[in-house]
């Protein structure tokens, strides 16, 4: 006899994502529009491996590597994201290297989602095009590597 109870699902929707700041060492430095690169992957091992008389490739983990992040704004006179690439520029690795955390904000600026990155620094800064005939926004992007993450909300 079948069973015709209906199945009832719980849904969550996707999190409504409008702007992400950046903390270094729980500091708001900024809020930026994009960010891209939030992610780790493991180079993948093939090892044969025979077993009674049967062989095959065995994939075991490798070394595990962090994607370097990627934000963007608007341009602003906020001088911290270049200072910041300054330490690093000058070889001050112990001021440059920070905590950080990437915020995600939804439309009401309550925090939904933060990505806790360990030991991160800026490897690049970079200003706007310039283009007087344009009416966009210039827009800045700096990109942090990091010795790690995790998602904490």
């Amino acid at each position: 006899m079948a069973d015709n109870t209906p199945l009832i699902v719980e849904r969550e929707d996707p999190l409504a994502i409008f702007q992400f700041g950046l903390e270094l060492d729980g500091t708001l430095e900024g809020f930026f529009t994009e960010c891209s690169g939030v992610g780790s992957e493991h180079d993948v091992i093939e090892q044969q491996a025979v077993k009674d008389g049967h062989a095959w490739i065995m994939k075991v983990p490798g070394i595990i590597k962090y994607q370097d992040i990627t934000m963007k704004r608007g341009i602003t006179s906020d001088m911290q994201i270049w200072e910041w690439r300054a330490a690093a520029e000058q070889g001050k690795m112990d001021v440059a290297r920070k905590n950080a955390s990437i915020i995600a904000y939804n439309r009401n600026f309550e925090e939904v989602a933060r990505w806790n990155l360990y030991n991160a620094w800026p490897s690049k800064v970079s200003g706007p095009d310039f283009n007087s005939a344009s009416s966009e926004f210039g827009i800045e992007e700096v990109t942090i590597v990091h010795e790690g993450f995790h998602r904490e909300k």
